[in-house]
């Protein structure tokens, strides 16, 4: 029975010394200086296609406007005409709006990638530096205690402004 208590409590006090970290994963992505970053490059490049989106979509509404106003009274071939103009413009307006989605998720997932890599990195520095025996980045709950968001926030800003020559 001895051994089985001195089982116990030598896993206890592994337990007590063991030490923990979380890193809310969310808040990184959001938050973060490189995230921050690159929201606003993508922004930045998808801003000319989101705006010609925008028009068409104004095109088509006046289009639609027009013939819902003018459809009964318009000659059979100038309707038929117009409906046609609407659902070309309308399926070239759909394919625009799939290209768009697809081209920004696309970019996205590699901007996000990217900002992933450097949160890791920093994450895994804070870690060895500060002997942390695990880090979690995904829980159901985390003590306030052992959360290190901030440290690794402030540790992509450091590394932005370095890498920046600031």
């Amino acid at each position: 029975m001895a051994v089985g208590t001195a089982l116990v409590a030598f896993s206890l006090s592994a337990f007590a010394e063991t030490k923990i970290g979380f890193v809310n994963s969310d808040r990184v992505m959001r938050d973060a200086g490189p995230a921050v970053k690159a929201q606003k490059k993508l922004e930045k490049e998808f801003e000319k296609r989101d705006r010609d989106l925008q028009e068409a979509s104004k095109q088509l509404r006046t289009l639609q406007d027009t013939l819902e106003r003018n459809g009964v009274t318009m000659a059979e071939s100038d309707r038929r005409a117009k409906e046609r103009e609407f659902n070309d413009l309308n399926r070239e307006f759909q394919r625009k709006q799939r290209e768009f989605r697809e081209d920004l998720n696309q970019r996205r997932n590699e901007e996000l990638a990217s900002v992933l890599e450097r949160a890791n990195k920093a994450i895994k520095q804070i870690a060895e530096s500060e002997n942390y025996d695990i880090i979690f980045q995904e829980a159901v709950y985390a003590n306030p205690r052992i959360d290190i968001t901030d440290k690794v926030l402030k540790a992509l800003a450091d590394n932005g402004k370095a890498a920046d020559g600031k």
